[in-house]
């Protein structure tokens, strides 16, 4: 069993993650009240998955894991984009 450095990560990067996630948020929230039509779906779901990209990484450290894993959660976000592309494609042409 191969053995782990620790992961240790400052203060100030961790408060530093957590002011662009709730900056991220407050967007989400104003690109909500703004309604934009349409596109107030496809803005919010992109703020989501850029504020999971960010925990993923820093949060959960996944920017310390080997390359196999990185790959295995951005295969799953590939997924998610395809079905996502795929309903908007469905609900446009009904």
């Amino acid at each position: 069993m191969k053995n782990h450095d620790d992961h240790i990560t400052s203060y100030s990067l961790n408060w530093t993650v957590l002011i662009v996630l709730l900056i991220l948020t407050t967007i989400s929230i104003l690109a909500i009240k703004m309604h934009l039509g349409a596109y107030t779906v496809a803005l919010a779901l992109i703020l989501a998955s850029v504020k999971v990209t960010i925990v993923l990484t820093y949060f959960m450290h996944l920017k310390f894991e080997n390359l196999l894993l990185r790959l295995m959660v951005g295969g799953v976000f590939l997924l998610f984009a395809i079905v996502i592309v795929i309903t908007f494609i469905d609900y446009y042409f009904r």
